[in-house]
């Protein structure tokens, strides 16, 4: 049963990526669907052997994976005709708005069309999620720039047209959804009661550590955070998420083992609430909730189904986020590191001690980084020489900056006193962290571009594949013998 669901789950995902880069026609879809059923029935009628099956299941679902991106990729809106002409429109704004050192951008659903706009507008006056508002501009469809395929990574969010500083004015406030509108308002409020204790720029990396806060970092401290290969933990890619769920376990150790799942599980979701509960944000917690869940049941294998199950749900949902969506993409990577590679990782650590969770956290750092490392030269095309001892000096110490974080933006609610000294305990451990980030991104070979193409990528992670399906059958014979 399981090889039936991986050779659909595979197949589906081959023809969405298929897909993401090159538009065959419908007529291509349609060839695949038709010489999985053919080979369905050659199987059945002449009696084939079974891998004939294997691969009539995989063509199908290959061309459902083509077809179901097509029509992801199918629109019709009446904006079509106005690119490049000054148009009035009104809408809500839906989304948290993205605010920049220079600029904030804010996505708009029009009143009429529900056609998402992106606007690139001047940081004041500042709008909020829920505000209904009137624009006027040049409407145009968003180019590429460089090598990034910027209308590709807009069109997941099903958005296609852009508006550059159109001028904007406010008509109504409180629309959209009034628990989002209360979950963003909380996370300001958060932001603020951290800004009021910390002075910055460590109050920005906290707010990017704790909750995701948009208005995080400045352009500087964030390419001293990739030159240093750390900026994961300041983006949602689930590794902050697994972070608070392991520091809840560990704090509940004593308690029944079920119960410490429990609350992980409540911190993954009270993060989740905190940071917006945006599409992004839920799908890098559902990945941290699989590796947690992993990691604390030992059910590697039935844990890995549910993982691949539910990440063949959220591409079926949106399939461009396979291709487009760095945060899933990394976060999916990340747990397969966790769940799978960290284990063996952490049986040649033996020299480092498992005190305080020593090995645990090397032998995490170590493998998400060795899995990650081709993604990132594909994506980002930048390696980054002193990832690892920067991981490794910083890492350690996140955890409890987190706690003492949190705790200072909570206590900030009830009184800015009783938030100060948890502050200052937050700061000191920020201070050191950024200091250690800071020091090694000034070095001259701290990192250097370089690139890979996207086939050297892919064959680098089928050997991926190929080793850990060797550890996983080593470490189950093994079992066996015992």
């Amino acid at each position: 049963m399981d090889k039936w669901l991986i050779t659909v789950l595979l197949g589906f995902s081959v023809g969405v990526l298929i897909r993401s880069f090159y538009d065959f026609g419908w007529s291509f879809a349609a060839m695949f669907i038709f010489l999985g059923l053919l080979l369905f029935g050659l199987f059945y009628i002449l009696k084939f052997q079974k891998f004939v099956l294997f691969i009539g299941l995989f063509f199908f679902a290959l061309g459902l994976g083509i077809l179901r991106y097509g029509i992801k990729d199918a629109r019709e809106t009446a904006l079509e005709g106005q690119i490049g002409s000054k148009i009035v429109v009104s809408g809500t704004i839906i989304e948290e708005p993205d605010e920049k050192e220079n600029y904030t951008r804010l996505i708009l659903e029009t009143d009429k069309a529900e056609t998402k706009i992106l606007l690139t507008g001047r940081r004041y006056p500042i709008f909020h999620y829920g505000d209904k508002v009137e624009v006027s501009g040049i409407l145009r469809k968003p180019e590429k720039f460089s090598d990034f395929d910027w209308p590709a990574y807009l069109a997941k969010d099903d958005i296609y047209f852009e508006m550059i500083y159109p001028q904007t004015k406010l008509l109504q406030g409180k629309g959209g959804s009034r628990l989002r509108r209360q979950l963003f308002s909380i996370k300001e409020k958060f932001i603020d009661n951290l800004s009021k204790v910390i002075p910055e720029p460590d109050a920005g990396y906290l707010a990017g550590l704790t909750i995701g806060g948009k208005k995080a970092m400045s352009k500087d401290l964030q390419e001293e955070f990739r030159r240093t290969g750390i900026i994961h933990v300041v983006v949602l890619s689930g590794y902050n998420v697994t972070i608070i769920a392991n520091v809840i376990m560990q704090a509940l150790k004593g308690l029944p083992f079920f119960v410490g799942i429990g609350f992980g599980i409540l911190g993954i979701l009270f993060f989740a609430l905190m940071a917006g509960a945006s599409a992004t944000v839920v799908r890098a917690s559902i990945m941290a909730g699989f590796a947690l869940l992993a990691r604390a049941t030992g059910r590697v294998y039935q844990i890995t189904i549910a993982l691949l199950v539910a990440g063949f749900l959220m591409i079926l949902h949106n399939p461009k986020i396979l291709r487009f969506d760095t945060s899933f993409q990394l976060s999916f990577l990340a747990t397969l590191a966790l769940i799978y590679f960290s284990p063996s990782v952490e049986k040649k650590l033996s020299f480092i001690p498992k005190k305080f969770h020593l090995r645990e956290i090397a032998g995490a750092t170590i493998s998400t980084q060795i899995f990650v490392f081709p993604f990132l030269l594909y994506k980002m095309g930048m390696f980054s020489v002193v990832s690892l001892p920067v991981n490794l000096l910083v890492l350690f110490f996140v955890p409890i900056t987190m706690f003492f974080g949190f705790l200072a933006g909570g206590l900030g609610f009830i009184s800015g006193f009783l938030a100060v000294p948890f502050g200052w305990i937050a700061y000191a451990f920020s201070s050191y962290e950024l200091w250690v980030v800071t020091l090694f991104s000034k070095l001259p070979f701290a990192a250097f571009n370089i690139s890979i193409p996207f086939w050297l990528t892919l064959f680098i992670y089928i050997g991926y594949a190929v080793l850990l399906f060797k550890l996983n059958k080593d470490k189950k014979y093994a079992l066996d013998k015992k």
